[in-house]
Protein backbone atom coordinates (compact mmCIF):
# COMPACT_ATOMS: atom_id res chain seq x y z
CA UNK A 1 0.00 0.00 0.00
CA UNK A 2 1.44 3.93 -0.76
CA UNK A 3 2.03 6.58 1.15
CA UNK A 4 0.43 9.19 0.81
CA UNK A 5 1.22 12.46 0.60
CA UNK A 6 -0.62 15.56 0.29
CA UNK A 7 0.54 19.08 -0.62
CA UNK A 8 -1.72 22.51 -1.01
CA UNK A 9 -0.49 26.11 -1.39
CA UNK A 10 -3.25 29.10 -2.03
CA UNK A 11 -2.21 30.14 -5.58
CA UNK A 12 -0.68 28.83 -8.98
CA UNK A 13 2.19 31.24 -7.77
CA UNK A 14 3.64 29.41 -5.14
CA UNK A 15 5.92 26.76 -5.16
CA UNK A 16 5.48 23.20 -3.38
CA UNK A 17 9.00 21.90 -3.98
CA UNK A 18 9.79 23.12 -0.06
CA UNK A 19 6.74 21.42 1.42
CA UNK A 20 7.17 18.45 -1.01
CA UNK A 21 11.48 17.81 -0.03
CA UNK A 22 10.61 18.20 3.78
CA UNK A 23 7.70 15.17 3.30
CA UNK A 24 9.56 13.21 1.05
CA UNK A 25 12.42 13.49 3.90
CA UNK A 26 10.41 12.19 6.45
CA UNK A 27 9.19 10.12 4.49
CA UNK A 28 12.76 8.13 4.04
CA UNK A 29 13.26 8.36 7.33
CA UNK A 30 10.02 5.94 8.40
CA UNK A 31 11.70 3.37 5.30
CA UNK A 32 8.15 4.33 3.43
CA UNK A 33 9.39 4.81 0.34
CA UNK A 34 6.29 3.66 -2.32
CA UNK A 35 4.89 7.61 -2.46
CA UNK A 36 1.96 8.49 -4.11
CA UNK A 37 1.85 12.67 -3.76
CA UNK A 38 -1.43 14.93 -4.66
CA UNK A 39 -0.33 18.77 -4.94
CA UNK A 40 -3.54 20.99 -5.27
CA UNK A 41 -2.78 24.82 -5.89
CA UNK A 42 -6.00 26.37 -4.71
CA UNK A 43 -6.89 28.04 -1.27
CA UNK A 44 -8.12 25.60 1.61
CA UNK A 45 -11.87 27.06 1.71
CA UNK A 46 -12.50 25.40 -0.91
CA UNK A 47 -13.59 21.58 0.02
CA UNK A 48 -13.99 20.20 -3.37
CA UNK A 49 -10.18 19.67 -4.56
CA UNK A 50 -9.18 18.16 -7.38
CA UNK A 51 -6.10 16.09 -5.69
CA UNK A 52 -7.73 15.80 -2.16
CA UNK A 53 -10.65 14.36 -4.24
CA UNK A 54 -8.31 11.54 -6.13
CA UNK A 55 -6.85 10.82 -2.78
CA UNK A 56 -9.86 10.59 -0.92
CA UNK A 57 -10.99 8.25 -3.40
CA UNK A 58 -7.57 6.40 -3.29
CA UNK A 59 -8.52 6.23 0.49
CA UNK A 60 -11.78 4.49 -0.24
CA UNK A 61 -10.52 1.69 -2.27
CA UNK A 62 -8.12 0.53 0.09
CA UNK A 63 -4.78 1.79 -1.49
CA UNK A 64 -3.43 3.94 1.09
CA UNK A 65 -1.44 2.91 4.55
CA UNK A 66 -1.11 6.55 6.06
CA UNK A 67 -1.52 10.40 4.85
CA UNK A 68 1.46 12.69 5.44
CA UNK A 69 1.19 16.28 5.52
CA UNK A 70 3.12 19.22 6.34
CA UNK A 71 0.72 21.05 8.67
CA UNK A 72 -2.76 20.42 9.21
CA UNK A 73 -4.00 23.64 7.44
CA UNK A 74 -2.81 22.27 4.35
CA UNK A 75 -5.85 19.34 4.46
CA UNK A 76 -8.14 21.56 5.10
CA UNK A 77 -8.57 25.58 6.73
CA UNK A 78 -12.17 25.11 7.84
CA UNK A 79 -12.20 22.82 11.21
CA UNK A 80 -15.58 21.75 9.80
CA UNK A 81 -14.05 19.99 6.82
CA UNK A 82 -11.34 18.76 8.45
CA UNK A 83 -13.06 17.47 10.89
CA UNK A 84 -15.48 15.31 8.24
CA UNK A 85 -11.89 14.09 6.49
CA UNK A 86 -10.10 13.26 9.82
CA UNK A 87 -13.65 11.40 10.30
CA UNK A 88 -13.32 9.55 7.36
CA UNK A 89 -9.44 8.37 7.89
CA UNK A 90 -10.34 7.45 11.32
CA UNK A 91 -13.30 5.10 9.71
CA UNK A 92 -11.26 3.22 7.02
CA UNK A 93 -7.95 3.20 9.61
CA UNK A 94 -6.23 5.48 7.48
CA UNK A 95 -3.67 7.22 9.64
CA UNK A 96 -2.89 10.91 9.45
CA UNK A 97 0.58 12.56 10.09
CA UNK A 98 1.39 16.32 10.16
CA UNK A 99 4.85 16.41 10.04
CA UNK A 100 5.50 19.55 11.42
CA UNK A 101 3.18 19.66 13.86
CA UNK A 102 4.06 16.17 15.74
CA UNK A 103 0.49 14.84 14.96
CA UNK A 104 0.14 11.32 14.16
CA UNK A 105 -2.77 9.43 14.53
CA UNK A 106 -1.65 5.84 14.09
CA UNK A 107 -2.78 3.13 16.58
CA UNK A 108 0.51 2.45 18.35
CA UNK A 109 0.68 6.00 19.10
CA UNK A 110 -1.09 6.72 22.05
CA UNK A 111 -0.08 10.73 21.61
CA UNK A 112 -1.73 11.31 18.10
CA UNK A 113 -5.06 9.07 18.92
CA UNK A 114 -5.66 11.56 21.78
CA UNK A 115 -4.91 14.38 19.71
CA UNK A 116 -7.21 13.16 17.18
CA UNK A 117 -9.95 12.68 19.60
CA UNK A 118 -9.30 16.79 20.85
CA UNK A 119 -9.68 17.57 17.28
CA UNK A 120 -12.45 15.41 16.88
CA UNK A 121 -14.60 16.84 19.99
CA UNK A 122 -13.77 20.54 19.10
CA UNK A 123 -14.83 19.54 15.39
CA UNK A 124 -18.35 18.11 16.75
CA UNK A 125 -18.54 20.99 19.37
CA UNK A 126 -18.35 23.45 15.91
CA UNK A 127 -21.08 21.33 14.15
CA UNK A 128 -23.02 21.66 17.03
CA UNK A 129 -22.62 25.57 17.50
CA UNK A 130 -23.40 25.57 13.41
CA UNK A 131 -26.66 23.69 14.25
CA UNK A 132 -27.93 25.78 16.76
CA UNK A 133 -27.49 28.86 14.77
CA UNK A 134 -29.10 27.46 11.91
CA UNK A 135 -32.41 26.25 14.00
CA UNK A 136 -32.50 29.67 15.90
CA UNK A 137 -31.98 31.62 12.64
CA UNK A 138 -35.14 29.11 11.02
CA UNK A 139 -36.94 30.07 13.91
CA UNK A 140 -36.63 33.48 13.85
CA UNK A 141 -37.60 33.37 10.18
CA UNK A 142 -40.82 30.98 11.01
CA UNK A 143 -41.45 34.31 13.66
CA UNK A 144 -41.31 36.85 11.27
CA UNK A 145 -43.75 35.11 8.81
CA UNK A 146 -40.83 33.99 6.21
CA UNK A 147 -42.30 30.79 4.15
CA UNK A 148 -39.86 28.47 4.29
CA UNK A 149 -39.29 25.68 1.92
CA UNK A 150 -39.88 25.33 -2.00
CA UNK A 151 -43.13 27.78 -2.66
CA UNK A 152 -45.80 25.42 -3.68
CA UNK A 153 -46.85 25.36 -7.40
CA UNK A 154 -50.07 23.82 -6.98
CA UNK A 155 -51.74 26.68 -6.45
CA UNK A 156 -50.84 28.63 -9.24
CA UNK A 157 -52.03 25.32 -11.33
CA UNK A 158 -55.36 25.00 -9.23
CA UNK A 159 -57.31 26.48 -11.94
CA UNK A 160 -55.95 24.92 -15.11
CA UNK A 161 -56.28 21.05 -13.39
CA UNK A 162 -59.49 21.61 -12.72
CA UNK A 163 -60.37 22.94 -16.05
CA UNK A 164 -58.50 19.72 -17.33
CA UNK A 165 -60.18 17.23 -15.05
CA UNK A 166 -63.91 19.27 -16.09
CA UNK A 167 -63.03 18.61 -19.56
CA UNK A 168 -63.40 14.38 -18.05
CA UNK A 169 -59.38 13.74 -18.35
CA UNK A 170 -58.16 11.15 -15.57
CA UNK A 171 -55.50 12.30 -13.01
CA UNK A 172 -52.15 10.66 -15.15
CA UNK A 173 -53.77 12.57 -18.21
CA UNK A 174 -53.74 16.05 -16.38
CA UNK A 175 -50.32 15.23 -15.22
CA UNK A 176 -48.93 14.59 -18.53
CA UNK A 177 -50.26 17.49 -20.25
CA UNK A 178 -49.38 20.33 -17.67
CA UNK A 179 -46.07 18.03 -17.51
CA UNK A 180 -46.67 17.83 -13.22
CA UNK A 181 -46.04 14.62 -10.75
CA UNK A 182 -49.73 12.51 -10.48
CA UNK A 183 -49.00 12.97 -6.88
CA UNK A 184 -49.28 17.27 -7.29
CA UNK A 185 -52.20 16.86 -9.47
CA UNK A 186 -54.39 14.45 -7.08
CA UNK A 187 -53.38 17.07 -4.20
CA UNK A 188 -54.80 20.17 -5.65
CA UNK A 189 -57.89 18.30 -6.77
CA UNK A 190 -57.76 17.39 -3.15
CA UNK A 191 -57.76 20.67 -2.25
CA UNK A 192 -60.28 21.44 -4.36
CA UNK A 193 -62.72 19.27 -3.20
Amino acid sequence: MNTAVYIRVSTEGQRTDSQEQELKRYCRQRGWSKLTIFTDKISGAKTSRLQLDKLMQEVRGGSVARLVVYKLDRLGRSLTHLALILDELNRLRVPLIASSQGIDTSDDNPAGRLQLGVLMAVAEFERGIIKERVNAGLAAAKARGVQLGRPATINGRAVEIRKLKAKGLGLRAIARALRMPPSSVHKALQLAA
